[in-house]
C-alpha cells in the first residue's frame, strides 16, 4: 500500500527540537496544507502542538483527517 512507511522527521517547537513519526501519506498531505496556507511546515506543526491534547503525531493525523473532510 502506498503511503504507509513511516517517516521520523525533526521539527522545532516551542524553541526545542523533537521527532515526529507519520506515514508518508500524512507527510504530504501536511506539506500541501502548509503550502495552500502559506505556511512552512514546521509552522503548522508548531499550531496543530499549541492546540493539541495527547500525542502529537496522532493529533497531526487528526488535523489532517479533519481538513480532507471539509
Amino acid at each position: 500500500m502506498t503511503g504507509t512507511h513511516i517517516r521520523k522527521h525533526s521539527v522545532v517547537l516551542a524553541g526545542h527540537r523533537t521527532s515526529v513519526s507519520l506515514e508518508d501519506a500524512f507527510w504530504e498531505a501536511l506539506k500541501g496544507i502548509a503550502a495552500a496556507e502559506g505556511k512552512s511546515l514546521n509552522e503548522l506543526i508548531a499550531d496543530v502542538d499549541r492546540e493539541r491534547e495527547g500525542n502529537l503525531s496522532s493529533a497531526l493525523r487528526v488535523y489532517v483527517l479533519a481538513r480532507l473532510q471539509a
